[in-house]
């Protein structure tokens, strides 16, 4: 049997907007079965979640990774969607609680398998750990703020010097080229699905995960432009004319301010329509089939004359942005190295035999409801 397809996307992000939530659009509410796993750092919840996603590739199924924009290296959650299953980590920031308990949701704590008694001896490092750890988000969410009014101000003086009809005649064209040909589904109701594809994380801005977007995709439109050109507004008004026509979508936010969108994915028609501004930009070449169809560059239509009148001010902006942006990134860094010394008080506490027999527990229960739904495993 061959291995399935394996994605990978963000749930939540570090943004301009503090930490920012998708994570009611990881799996429907109506799904067959919701584990949302709780316990604290070094308990082993994303060693929990991976095993099992990869125990489920390993027997053809596609599967989600919902990777930890504070640690690239971990997850937050597992789906697989052909039997509507998902394994979620609900624990802080992104806290997660049973909607429909028994019926679809249910809680596995990890921390019914650690020794009271060495948790206990660590408390006082525990509380002051997790107090470092909130006060360094905040300032890292206040750099982040100051960050988005900069780049407001930069993006203003490009933005007051865009040939606006032209504009306008370029989202027309690239509008009219993904949809030609498609007939609206006016019987029924579009679904919308929204994430992030990149994250701000301790490692800086971490882009990887698109290519494993884009594997079942034919056709890419790209939309290139400085910030102010007007990119995400296009992609927006992609997503809202697929909706209308009745076409699920799959909307994936800027990591930096998730009001904007970096890219749309329409799998009905095996397109993406994706900002291609670096460090956006894949290597197209490596995802077999995939063509560009279309490469839209607006910068073309930024009336430079006018726009030099800002030079000045554009330069000290970019710095100035960038500066914000570093100090965010730093500061959620140190958070991330704060958690992993607040991991070396569970993990001794903890009784992994036991975890590890309940992850195989969980694991044949989800092979029990593959068998169920599709009546072979």
């Amino acid at each position: 049997m061959p291995k399935g397809k394996l994605k990978k996307v963000f749930p939540g992000g570090n943004t301009c907007m503090g930490f920012y939530s998708f994570y009611d659009f990881i799996i429907e509410p109506d799904a067959t079965r919701i584990f949302v796993v709780k316990g604290g750092p070094g308990v082993g919840k994303s060693t929990f979640m991976h095993k099992i996603g990869e125990a489920m590739l390993e027997r053809g199924f596609d599967v989600e990774f919902h990777c930890c924009s504070s640690d690239n290296n971990s997850l937050d959650g597992v789906v697989i969607p052909k039997i509507r299953v998902a394994i979620i980590d609900g624990t802080a920031p992104h806290i997660f609680d049973p909607k429909n308990p028994g019926a679809v949701d249910e809680i596995i704590h990890l921390g019914d398998y650690w020794d009271e008694d060495k948790m206990r001896a660590s408390k006082e490092q525990v509380l002051q750990d997790n107090a470092r750890i909130s006060r360094l988000y905040r300032i890292a969410y206040s750099a982040l703020k100051e960050a988005r009014v900069i780049r407001d101000e930069w993006e203003s003086y490009v933005a007051e010097s865009m040939i606006i009809p032209r504009v306008y005649q370029a989202k027309a064209e690239l509008l009219e080229a993904i949809f030609a040909g498609v007939r609206p589904r006016y019987n029924r109701k579009a679904r919308e699905r929204h994430l992030f594809a990149t994250a701000l994380t301790p490692q800086g801005l971490v882009t990887g995960n698109v290519e494993t977007l884009l594997q079942d995709i034919r056709r890419l439109f790209t939309i290139a432009g400085d910030p102010g050109t007007g990119v995400p507004g296009i992609l927006a008004a992609v997503a809202r004319l697929a909706h209308e026509k009745g076409l699920d979508t799959e909307v994936y936010h800027c990591p930096f301010d998730p009001n904007n969108i970096d890219m749309v994915i329409i799998p009905e028609i095996q397109v993406a329509v994706m900002n291609w501004q670096p460090p956006h930009d894949i290597d197209v070449q490596s995802i077999p089939g995939l063509q560009v169809a279309m490469a839209l560059d607006l910068n073309r239509f930024i009336d430079r004359e006018h726009l030099n009148l800002y030079g000045n001010e554009i330069a000290s902006a970019v710095v100035r942005y960038q500066a914000a942006l570093d100090r965010a990134i730093a500061h959620i860094r140190e958070a991330k190295l704060t958690h992993d010394r607040m991991e070396s008080y569970y993990t001794p506490a903890m009784d992994f035999a036991a975890i590890n027999a309940k992850r195989e527990e969980i694991l044949q229960r989800i092979l029990g409801y593959a068998a169920e739904m599709l009546g072979q495993v």
